[in-house]
């Protein structure tokens, strides 16, 4: 089994996700993706010019991680503004919170993003523990983000 996805905890979803060179045609362009957990290691850092430190405590990553976070955005932006690309915003490894799940029948706890656990229980998808493939999970968290979603005292999702 591979190592389950760290997510990456951002505050800010940008609403506009495209922006282009003046007087080049779409057609001509060529884009480059910014992940959404990059805008938000640029915004942290370069808007609220917060130090590395708390930019990876609000992300909810290592220092380290949030560094090569915001070397990627630096070099994706230049990349785009000096060779004239697009700019798309999109995907990613991030959540807005991060739910810990437990699974009642082995005790096995993991990570889950709030957004795939909601997804995943609004479209009826049975969520199944990795260790024991039990379906007896909750919500370990008590938050105001995820009350009252996420089956926290133990209702199967």
């Amino acid at each position: 089994m591979g190592r389950p996805p760290k997510w990456r905890k951002v505050e800010f979803i940008p609403q506009d996700c495209y922006f282009k060179p003046i007087g080049k045609p779409m057609y001509e362009l060529e884009e480059v993706i910014l992940k959404v957990e990059e805008l938000e290691a640029l915004r942290l850092k370069e808007l609220e010019d917060l130090e590395q430190s708390e930019c990876a405590e609000r992300m909810e990553v290592s220092r380290q991680t949030f560094q090569r976070i915001l070397n990627m955005a630096h070099k994706k932006m230049t990349e785009a503004l000096v060779n004239g690309k697009a700019i798309r915003i999109e995907g990613g490894n991030y959540t807005r919170n991060i739910c810990i799940l437990t699974c009642r029948n082995c005790k096995y706890s993991w990570q889950e993003s709030y957004e795939a656990y909601i997804k995943k229980t609004q479209n009826h998808i049975d969520i199944s523990c990795p260790q024991c493939g039990g379906q007896e999970i909750t919500c370990q968290q008590d938050n105001d983000f995820c009350k009252g979603h996420c089956h926290r005292h133990g209702r199967r999702p």
